[in-house]
C-alpha cells in the first residue's frame, strides 16, 4: 500500500487455464501465469479451485482421497510461498486438505512476503457434483485476511452462490472478494449451462456490498474413469473481475487460457461504499430469520 491518502490502489488478477492430471505440470502452469500476472502489475493473484489436478469431485472414487495432503508442509503451498516472496504478490492457494480423518476443500492465503496468513475451509458443500463424498463442511467460518495490499475475503466455488457469505466478509472489512472456482457442465444434466446465472449472482455480491470481486474458473474437458463408466465435465471458464457496482471490468472466454487484471482505488471505493449508505442503513436486529432454515422467526 502506498501513495497519498485517497490513492491506495491495487491491481488484482484472475488466472484461467486447463488442468492436466499431473500435479507438477499444473503447478508449473500456475507459476507461469502468476509470473505473467505480476509482469502486468498484479498485486493479488487468484488461481482457480483445486488446480493441482483434474476436478476429481465429479465421481466417487476411494483412491482419490490419496490426493489430499495436510495443510502444514504442503508442497504446493510451500512453493507458492517462495513465489509470492520472490514476486512480492499475494496468492490464495486452493488445495485438498487432509486433517487426520477429516478432509476439506481449503485455501491458504499467502501474503506478499511469503507469510502464510491462515486457512479458509469451504463452508457450503454442493450436491450437484460429488463434493459431499470427499469434503467435510468447513469449520473456519468466513474470514478476512489482512494482506500487504488490502483486506481480502476468500471463499470457494459453491460459497459464491450465497449472499450471506459475501456480506459476512464485507462486514468484517473485506475490501476485495476472491472466489476460486471449478464449474462447467453438470454431470447429471449436460444441457444445463449456468454461466450467465453464475456471473450475475456474483456481480450482485459486488454491487450489494460495493466491493470488487474476482472469480477464477478453469477451462477444458475432463474425463474421470469409474467402475460405472466415464464421467465428463466441460468447464466454461468465463473468469471475470467485477467492480464495486457489479460491473464486469474484465472477462475471459470459455476456452482460452487467460490472465485478467484490473486496478482499483480502494480509498475511492471505500468513500463510495460509505456514502451509498447500505451499511449505514442495515437493520441486523430484523434479520434473525436468516438464522433459521425454514424462515420461521425465532423467539427474541
Amino acid at each position: 500500500m502506498g501513495g497519498v491518502s485517497g490513492e491506495r490502489k491495487v491491481v488484482v488478477a484472475a488466472l484461467q487455464f486447463a488442468c492436466s492430471d499431473s500435479v507438477s505440470q499444473n503447478v508449473d502452469t500456475a507459476e507461469r501465469l502468476v509470473r505473467a500476472a505480476q509482469e502486468k502489475g498484479a498485486n493479488i493473484i487468484l488461481i482457480q479451485e483445486l488446480f493441482e489436478g483434474y476436478y476429481f469431485c465429479q465421481a466417487q472414487r476411494e483412491d482419490f482421497f490419496q490426493r489430499a495432503k495436510p495443510y502444514k508442509g504442503h508442497p504446493t503451498i510451500l512453493r507458492m510461498q517462495k513465489l509470492a516472496m520472490e514476486l512480492g504478490v499475494v496468492i490464495p492457494v486452493s488445495f485438498f486438505e487432509e486433517a487426520n480423518n477429516a478432509h476439506y476443500n481449503s485455501v491458504a492465503v499467502i501474503d506478499a512476503d511469503g507469510t502464510d496468513l491462515g486457512l479458509y475451509r469451504k463452508s457450503h458443500i454442493p450436491d450437484g457434483y460429488q463434493e459431499k463424498f470427499y469434503f467435510n463442511p468447513g469449520d473456519t467460518g468466513f474470514k478476512v485476511f489482512e494482506t500487504k495490499f488490502a483486506k481480502i475475503g476468500v471463499a470457494i466455488c459453491w460459497d459464491q452462490w450465497f449472499p450471506e457469505a459475501a456480506r459476512a466478509m464485507a462486514l468484517q472489512g473485506a475490501e476485495l472478494l476472491f472466489y476460486p472456482t471449478a464449474i462447467g457442465s453438470e454431470p447429471q444434466n449436460q444441457s444445463l449451462d449456468s454461466r450467465e446465472h453464475w456471473k450475475r449472482v456474483m456481480q450482485g455480491h459486488a454491487g450489494a456490498n460495493l466491493v470488487p470481486l474476482v472469480a477464477s474458473n478453469r477451462i477444458g474437458r475432463e474425463i474421470i474413469n469409474t467402475e460405472h463408466g466415464d464421467s465428463t465435465i466441460t468447464f466454461y471458464g468465463n473468469s471475470f473481475i467485477a467492480g464495486p457496482t457489479g460491473e464486469i471490468v474484465a472477462i475471459a472466454n470459455d476456452k482460452d487460457e487467460a490472465v485478467l487484471t484490473a486496478e482499483f482505488n480502494l480509498d475511492k471505493i471505500k468513500s463510495q461504499r460509505h456514502s451509498w449508505g447500505v451499511f449505514r442503513d442495515r437493520r441486523p436486529e430484523l434479520y434473525k430469520v436468516l438464522l433459521t432454515l425454514d424462515g420461521t422467526k425465532p423467539s427474541p
